[in-house]
């Protein structure tokens, strides 16, 4: 069972946050979390096939293509893909240490693969609201 403890390690030791399915218009779940994210100080990496910015920085389509190793992998994708994002993530030079599934999202598949690897694996819960719940002092950076 995943412990708080393990998730508050996680963001606190982490620097760097790739947003898989991220998009910038206004009202998804998605926009709300990539801002909130960036207003508390992380480097965030959208990731979107298409999409060549949001939130104004560059978008990379795929995590291979991204500029340098993150810490956490955020997905917003359905839970049938994240199989093939873990999978994507173990052909990576670098491991990170999180992949995280938003709330919703759940996959025996994804978590199979990736927790021999030794990457914390997240299940059906907000990035943000449980950035918000463990740090609720932290100010913005």
């Amino acid at each position: 069972m995943l412990s708080f403890t393990a998730i508050r390690d996680v963001l606190q030791r982490s620097r760097s946050i790739a947003i898989v399915g991220a998009k910038d218009k206004a009202g998804q779940p998605v926009d709300r979390v990539g801002r909130y994210l960036l207003d508390k100080g992380y480097t965030i990496f959208p990731v979107h096939p298409v999409r060549k910015t949001v939130w104004g920085l560059t978008a990379y389509p795929d995590l291979a293509s991204l500029p340098q190793p993150v810490d956490i992998i955020d997905l917003f994708r359905a839970p049938q893909y994240c199989p093939a994002h873990a999978q994507e993530v173990l052909a990576l030079p670098w491991k990170p240490r999180c992949f995280w599934m938003q709330e919703g999202i759940r996959s025996a598949g994804a978590r199979a693969l990736l927790e021999p690897e030794q990457i914390l694996v997240v299940e059906d819960l907000c990035l943000m609201v449980e950035h918000a719940r463990l740090f609720p002092l932290q100010k913005q950076s």
